[in-house]
């Protein structure tokens, strides 16, 4: 039987939920969250952890002999960041296998810093990547560098207002809008002799993968809640960017792709 006294149990509580609202914010699916905590409190001596996910929350419970603890935790929007996932996953192997203490695991948890990369290396790296996938679709070269173009300036105007923390809904109508505008100048005095595909590669960067994978999992290991919330993020973040090129479409009098 584990001696673990309410307040040392408290603290463990508090230790793991932090734990999982980080991984639940930063973009880990479900099955890998409820993993990670139950072997959190395993390592740090509860009897059994119990949570319950949804997108905007966690609740967990520690059981220590007959104790319980119960305590929830609100998950604010991050951008999605696996190095953060990798860290927690790491602390929680190091936890299990030279027996950190609360203390410790806390303090490695508050050292975790965010590791993003350069804005610069981004807006080249996803213009190309668009730009090579307009190019296997049939895109002439002058289509090519016109997705580049478009993809690279419309991932600027998504770091910045992302940096400005505007809700991503609007982020992607914003983006959405400026890279149809750039990627129609394909269609004018025939530049291009594929502007379709021009327009359609370009809007590539806003594809919303991470949150339909993470749905789709979820639905297959039983967790509908966070499946159902992951599944509205990601289309109603479509559904926005859908607008953004529309908007640009009208505006420009563009009849389709």
């Amino acid at each position: 039987m584990n001696q673990i006294s309410i307040e040392e149990q408290k603290s463990i509580t508090t230790v793991i939920i932090k734990a999982a609202v980080m991984l639940l914010e930063h973009g880990a699916e479900s099955r890998l969250i409820e993993q990670i905590s139950l072997r959190f409190g395993k390592a740090l001596g509860c009897d059994s952890v119990e949570m319950s996910l949804i997108p905007s929350a966690v609740v967990l419970t520690t059981l220590v002999s007959e104790n319980s603890h119960t305590t929830t935790r609100r998950a604010h929007r991050q951008p999605i960041n696996m190095s953060v996932v990798h860290e927690i996953l790491q602390i929680c192997i190091s936890c299990e296998h030279h027996h950190d203490n609360v203390q410790i695991v806390r303090d490695k948890l508050h050292a975790i810093r965010r590791n993003y990369y350069n804005k610069w290396l981004l807006i080249v790296t996803i213009g190309l990547s668009c730009a090579a996938f307009s190019h296997l679709h049939g895109s002439d070269w002058v289509g090519f560098w016109m997705t580049f173009l478009a993809a690279s300036i419309g991932m600027g105007v998504r770091i910045l207002l992302s940096s400005k923390d505007f809700a991503p809904s609007i982020v992607f109508a914003m983006s959405a809008f400026v890279i149809t505008l750039v990627a129609s100048l394909s269609s004018y005095h025939d530049i291009s002799a594929t502007s379709n595909i021009v327009l359609s590669s370009s809007v590539l960067l806003l594809v919303p993968g991470f949150p339909y994978i993470n749905a789709i999992l979820d639905v297959f290991k039983g967790y509908l809640s966070m499946a159902w919330g992951r599944w509205m993020q990601a289309t109603v973040l479509t559904f926005m960017k859908s607008i953004g090129m529309i908007l640009a479409m009208s505006l420009l009098k563009i009849q389709g792709w």
